[in-house]
């Protein structure tokens, strides 16, 4: 067979594992395709991909358009006269793009397909309480992460670890599965599997502020599965309310104690040292969070600064 020549695409620090993978196996990169830059934080200063970053740190050609069917863009592709791609948290590939190499674009998707197809799934896995997930290579094909599936690798969630400890574990498994995957190609020995659409197939819609926020009605479980799922990144969030002052903040780490109590679902209950919000069947204890305008902080060092009268309230 001959020498694999390789496109990778993708933009997160999540592909960034998987390119520095191939290229430390050796493999053939003959171009990075990377989101366009774009201006970013209070400054608005352009920001680059983590995938440019990395790819201008190991001199790799780099390509960054706006628009996947742009003639120029196309050409420019075609040139590099790669026989396949490889796709890790990118964007939805239009026909004329992952047609172009004779051995296909595969994807590797951070979940066990069919489920959690789309933008989030590893926050998804741990906000619906699953106890596994894992990581799949498929064949694109022109809808979102349906494709024929080549490998999976399944791993076990943590019972406490959240999105962004799961995030790090499932790097290097997709590193593991990309490399198996490229041997069964290299080897000839690929068996496909088409995926069988069920409704009971679990999406992994994209994150939203809507979604992301804290439903204090839930059982203590659905809480914290919730505040984990989405931390480090974007994190949960809720107002607090006290006295005629009301704060939008966002919870990164919390703890679930279960305990029959008397008060109101809500209710903030505080000592110098601790911060507990008040749940059906127990409390969701807030170790570290951040508050408007201000950094991260552990709950004891913000009740250093602030402190809450009997009737506050995180809704």
């Amino acid at each position: 067979m001959e020498k694999l020549r390789i496109v990778f695409m993708g933009t997160p620090e999540f592909a960034v594992g998987i390119l520095d993978t191939l290229l430390n196996n050796n493999y053939n990169i003959v171009g990075v395709i990377t989101a366009a830059d774009k201006p970013a934080g209070r400054g608005q200063k352009i920001k680059y991909s983590a995938v440019k970053e990395y790819a201008l740190q190991k001199n790799l050609t780099l390509l960054q358009p706006t628009n996947l069917k742009d003639e120029l863009f196309l050409t420019e592709l075609k040139a590099l006269n790669a026989n396949l791609q490889i796709v890790v948290a990118f964007r939805m590939l239009p026909e004329v793009v992952w047609k172009i190499p004779k051995l296909g674009t595969f994807n590797l998707h951070a979940s066990l397909l069919p489920n959690y197809r789309g933008a989030a799934p590893i926050n998804w896995s741990i906000i619906n309480g699953d106890t596994k997930t894992g990581v799949t290579t498929f064949f694109i094909d022109d809808k979102i992460d349906t494709g024929a599936m080549i490998l999976s690798s399944e791993i076990e969630i943590l019972p406490n670890e959240n999105a962004g400890q799961l995030h790090n574990r499932l790097m290097g498994l997709g590193s593991e599965t990309v490399l198996s995957t490229l041997n069964l190609i290299e080897s000839e020995n690929l068996n496909t599997i088409i995926q069988n659409d069920n409704p009971d197939i679990k999406t992994a819609y994209k994150l939203n502020k809507e979604n992301c926020k804290i439903d204090w009605s839930k059982t203590g479980e659905e809480i914290y599965n919730h505040i984990r799922g989405l931390s480090p990144y974007p994190a949960a969030w809720c107002y607090l309310s006290d006295n005629n002052s009301e704060w939008n903040i966002k919870i990164y780490e919390a703890k679930l104690i279960l305990e029959n109590h008397d008060f109101v679902i809500g209710s903030l209950v505080c000592t110098k040292k601790e911060m507990k919000i008040a749940i059906k069947n127990g409390f969701i204890q807030i170790l570290r969070l951040q508050f408007p305008g201000k950094k991260i902080m552990n709950t004891a060092e913000l009740l250093n600064g602030i402190s809450f009268s009997g009737t506050a309230k995180a809704y």
